[in-house]
């Protein structure tokens, strides 16, 4: 996917989620999230976390060749282990709580991922980068990760705070892209469901359910979709 219009699509949602916490009321931080045990406050602590990563990324030495594409970096393996989500739980918590308050995280996540817009702003395309699991991809397929990131935690937060979801159709488009894969014969079926950009993306991440007529209409279709984790 071309690196440009992945990293418009990251500046136009990670924008659109700092719009939304923008001037949020204390008490609203606290609120729960269908990611538990993270509050508001720690949820945008995650997605700021895994934003930041990118700087020392670029910093490091970039490997010879990618090995791993978007879809493949979602594999099973120690990353998505108790221990891994143990500690991915307490550096959100932790991370918020050094924030004097909302509005401080708030301006803290907006600021982090500016710096890293324009950092990947100026990487070649073929750029290379190493992954702190290990994976050496390319630059744009680690910053489609990074869209869905704040895309699907974006209606985590928007569900928390009782907000209409505001998914970018430029970030819809790259997250459906990964969790259906290049085929275009998956994107025809799920138009056939007549789903929006972000219908799809709640029942594809299983933040909706499917009822018995649309997981008929699934089968029939034949559509099969990445699980993220």
């Amino acid at each position: 996917m071309d690196q440009d219009r992945v990293l418009e699509a990251f500046r136009l949602e990670a924008g659109q989620l700092t719009k939304a916490v923008a001037g949020l009321p204390e008490a609203e931080w606290d609120r729960p999230t269908r990611c538990e045990p993270w509050s508001v406050r720690e949820l945008l602590g995650h997605v700021r976390i895994v934003i930041a990563w990118l700087p020392q990324m670029l910093d490091n030495p970039a490997p010879d060749s990618a090995e791993i594409a978007a879809a493949g970096y979602y594999r099973p393996d120690d990353r998505f282990s108790p221990q891994t989500n143990a500690t991915r739980i307490d550096l959100a918590r932790n991370h918020a709580a050094e924030c004097a308050n909302g509005a401080a995280l708030a301006d803290d996540f907006a600021a982090t991922w500016q710096r890293v817009d324009r950092l990947c702003r100026d990487q070649p395309e073929n750029r290379v980068v190493r992954t702190r699991h290990g994976d050496a991809m390319l630059l744009s397929e680690f910053l489609i990760t990074r869209v869905v990131e704040v895309a699907v935690h974006g209606l985590d937060v928007a569900e928390a705070l009782g907000y209409e979801p505001w998914l970018t159709a430029e970030a819809g488009t790259v997250v459906r892209e990964l969790l259906l894969g290049s085929g275009s014969g998956q994107l025809a079926a799920v138009r056939e469901l007549g789903w929006d950009e972000t219908t799809f993306l709640r029942k594809a991440t299983g933040r909706a359910a499917l009822d018995a007529t649309e997981t008929a209409q699934v089968e029939r279709l034949g559509v099969q979709w990445l699980t993220l984790g």
